[in-house]
């Protein structure tokens, strides 16, 4: 068994998270700017094998940047998106959001506690969002919240 690390990412962080998500094709938009708002999982030796952060808009925020190497585990997962809802209510943010197309991976959210909503429901400072904006035009979208 490997023993992971989990812990709030640090400004030193934004190279080896950038570089992260770039391997696992994500935009590393706007990660220098929230890298207090990530939470990272690294192994015995210091390399990442997950993370996920939050980009925040007012009172809510949305759910960005979530890359995992494919030996971890699912309960890691849970764990690192429990750590994440514990920074957002540090944070003090009401609500989290998250959008998407991956249809696969929209009844997992549902079981731990998201609920789905329509663009009209979502608040109109995350409309602000280039990744939300983005969203929008990519076909069989949608949308999720989690309140804090």
């Amino acid at each position: 068994m490997t023993t992971s690390v989990v812990k709030y990412a640090e400004q030193s962080d934004v190279n080896r998270v950038t570089e992260f998500l770039k391997e696992a094709n994500l935009s590393t938009d706007g990660v220098a700017e929230a890298i207090d708002h990530f939470i990272l999982m690294e192994d015995a030796q210091g390399e990442l094998k997950a993370g996920i952060g939050v980009e925040p808009h007012g009172d809510c925020g949305l759910l960005r940047s979530l890359a995992m190497k494919s030996e971890t585990a699912q309960e890691d997962l849970l764990y690192l998106l429990q750590q994440i809802f514990a920074l957002a209510k540090e944070k003090e943010l009401s609500s989290l959001f998250l959008a998407s197309n991956k249809r696969s991976t929209l009844q997992f959210f549902l079981l731990i506690g998201f609920k789905q909503v329509e663009r009209a429901e979502l608040p109109a400072n995350l409309l602000e969002s280039e990744h939300i904006q983005h969203i929008l035009s990519v076909d069989n979208s949608f949308f999720l919240q989690f309140s804090i």
